[in-house]
């Protein structure tokens, strides 16, 4: 991976292409090609303080479409070959393959540009075309800061014997290192994990889902997903490899600004695909060789055609920690970034019908992407719904450049973090003592003075609620509607809400506190219960509508998935509670090498690998070795969660203004 700071103009146009889908809007890249570059232009690209890995695509309808085929592509240098590896597999990367650079404002500081635009032309430099200059192309790539980039010293040597785990300083860079012994099975993830790399025009850009030997038909899971991306980036930023971190995030933006469309119907701008797969298609008269395309799925192909509502917030979240670790801010201050996060934010917080701050979404918009019963306000999505929705709105209030175009966007940001915690920390959470309070509830209240607001029956406890809730400890409910309440406890949505202090101190311990008592349920043989309890009998044939794959205490019903370990260490680490990280850890070594690291295990107990698991599943391998390098280094955990936030405590939106509540439980529960 290394790279120098030799900047190439030519004319030339890209090798490395975005795939459209069917349905989309015809567009070219860059429409007819832009004058020749003046000699300030080329010697300003050099002070450029930001790089640029590939191009911004703008939807334009007037302009040609282009597609595999098309012989305007055809005769150019610095094409990708046959050569060049895609997947890692052992063998150096970093071909010299031609790359071209986005149009000069993307490489600008937001600053030179927030001044000039409001925040609707802001936006429109980047869907709609961008400045009228020819795209250029760089044979290296050179650092934010001047500076070559150097082979990381920090990386742990997945054929030798030692690893680095004390990460490097703020420019990901490790000058006093500590090294230990890696283990067997250490080393066998390291070695898996890289394999499953994929390259798009000689750079990496991901992951894979999982890299089976003996899957005959893959299915999607030879494709590169965001959410899955997750734990692979922070096994590699952890391991001081932001490269392919960095590709990821601005190429999974590239693919954000493409118009979308299933059945002549299109989602909102600023959508995310759940995936994207590198494709390579023979180029248009040349002998032998071929160019490398992206090709995204925005929900055209999942199951039940549902467009992915976490990927956008996971790219949110995922951005932050590549700035917390590297100490590199200046990705996330690029106007194509800052505009990609605006994006999200717009889709998030359009105003709808809804009474309440959480995010109403569909069954099968997140990694459950099947009938669970997960539908309208779930804490889950991709098993964490509002606490990833609320991480996602922290980490976009860190990150966005305040002007007069986005302050208006941030005191919407700040008045739903408000509203949201306010909403969970209230109605969702449940201990002994709540259910007690439901118990008695008397029902049909209409009076702004209710204390039944949802017309919740009392009948609706289920039986095994009353004999497991322990004294101590208690846990969010999985979702909350009029009428409504899932009492299924969901593991990664607790987890994200102790991560992102979504819940109060003593909630968040005692989340914790249920899970160590209740250590057989979510643990057993093989952490983490994804949920608790399984449904099962009716109940499994009217939610999932007897699905195959959910039949009780397999894959998203009651499923044990190790992956959720880093997720675990992370709260245990923040609460103080690394025993319980270290010994799920241990209790998981015992099997997942021996089990060839299977996507999911069946039973109540997790004894058997799951039905229809995966093996060598990536984000299985990764949360493993993010977990160890969390362990190793604890100090590092606290650049990836949140404490509470006082000033958003101070400017509740309870004290804005008059209102029947009496009591704001948000006021009074934080002050623990």
């Amino acid at each position: 991976m290394s790279s120098s700071n030799c900047i190439g103009i030519c004319g030339m146009r890209p090798c490395c292409r975005i795939l459209m889908g069917y349905g989309y809007r015809s567009s070219s890249v860059f429409g007819s090609q832009g004058p020749k570059l003046s000699d300030a232009v080329v010697d300003n690209l050099s002070k450029l303080r930001s790089r640029s890995l590939g191009y911004i695509r703008a939807i334009d309808p007037n302009r040609r479409g282009f597609n595999v085929s098309d012989s305007d592509w055809g005769h150019r240098p610095g094409v990708c070959t046959s050569g060049v590896n895609r997947v890692g597999n052992g063998s150096k990367r970093g071909v010299s393959v031609i790359r071209n650079v986005a149009s000069d404002f993307r490489n600008h500081s937001t600053s030179s540009v927030d001044s000039q635009v409001n925040g609707k032309s802001f936006e429109s430099i980047y869907i709609q075309g961008g400045l009228n200059m020819q795209p250029l192309v760089i044979e290296r790539i050179e650092t934010g800061h001047g500076d070559v980039v150097k082979e990381e010293e920090s990386r742990v040597e997945v054929n030798g014997a030692n690893v680095n785990v004390n990460i490097g300083d703020s420019k990901g860079l490790n000058d006093s290192k500590v090294e230990r012994e890696l283990s067997e099975i250490e080393k066998e993830a390291w070695r898996l994990l890289q394999d499953s790399v994929v390259d798009y025009c000689g750079n990496p850009v991901g992951t894979l889902a999982a890299i089976d030997p003996a899957d005959k038909t893959p299915l999607n899971y030879d494709q590169v997903f965001i959410r899955d991306f997750v734990p692979s980036a922070l096994a590699f930023l952890l391991n001081g490899e932001a490269e392919i971190v960095k590709n990821f995030l601005l190429h999974t933006l590239q693919l954000q600004s493409w118009e979308k469309t299933v059945d002549c119907y299109s989602p909102g701008q600023g959508l995310m695909p759940a995936s994207f797969k590198v494709r390579t298609a023979p180029l248009d008269g040349s002998d032998g060789k071929f160019e490398e395309v992206l090709d995204p799925d925005f929900g055209e192909s999942a199951i039940g055609r549902v467009a992915p509502v976490d990927s956008g917030l996971w790219w949110i979240i995922l951005l932050r920690a590549y700035g917390k670790i590297t100490g590199d801010y200046t990705l996330q201050e690029r106007v194509d970034v800052q505009t990609g996060i605006r994006l999200i934010l717009n889709l998030c917080l359009t105003d709808g019908f809804d009474m309440f701050p959480t995010l109403l979404v569909t069954d099968g918009s997140c990694m459950i992407d099947r009938r669970m019963g997960i539908h309208g306000h779930p804490l889950e999505i991709q098993l964490n719904l509002q606490a990833l929705f609320y991480s996602a709105l922290r980490c976009s209030r860190e990150m966005l450049i305040v002007n007069d175009g986005t302050k208006n966007l941030v005191a919407a940001v700040n008045n739903r973090l408000s509203a949201l915690s306010f909403h969970i920390r209230e109605y969702y959470w449940v201990d002994m003592k709540k259910i007690n309070e439901i118990y008695r509830y008397k029902t049909e209240e209409y009076s702004t003075d209710a204390i039944n607001k949802f017309n919740i029956y009392p009948d609706q406890i289920p039986s095994w609620l009353v004999d497991w809730i322990p004294e101590e400890g208690g846990y969010l409910i999985g979702n909350l509607q009029p009428a409504h309440m899932d009492f299924r406890f969901f593991t990664l949505g607790n987890l994200w809400s102790i991560v992102s202090s979504l819940g109060t101190q003593k909630q968040n311990e005692g989340i914790l506190n249920l899970m160590e008592t209740k250590w057989d349920d979510f643990v057993a043989q093989m952490p983490l219960k994804i949920c608790y309890p399984a449904l099962e009998y009716e109940e499994w044939r009217i939610i999932t509508g007897a699905d195959p794959k959910n039949t009780p205490w397999s894959y998203h019903n009651g499923g044990s998935w190790p992956t959720l370990l880093w997720q675990f260490t992370l709260a245990c680490i923040k609460m103080g509670k690394t025993e319980l990280a270290e010994k799920a850890v241990a209790l998981a070594e015992k099997r997942l090498s021996m089990d060839q690291w299977p996507e999911y295990y069946d039973t109540k107990n997790g004894r058997f690998i799951g039905k229809q698991s995966r093996l060598h599943q990536t984000w299985t391998i990764a949360g493993y070795l993010t977990s160890k390098m969390l362990l190793e280094n604890p100090e590092k955990a606290s650049l990836l969660f949140w404490e509470e936030d006082y000033e958003l405590l101070e400017t509740c939106v309870c004290a804005l203004n008059k209102t029947s509540r009496k009591k704001c439980s948000r006021r009074s529960q934080i002050q623990v």
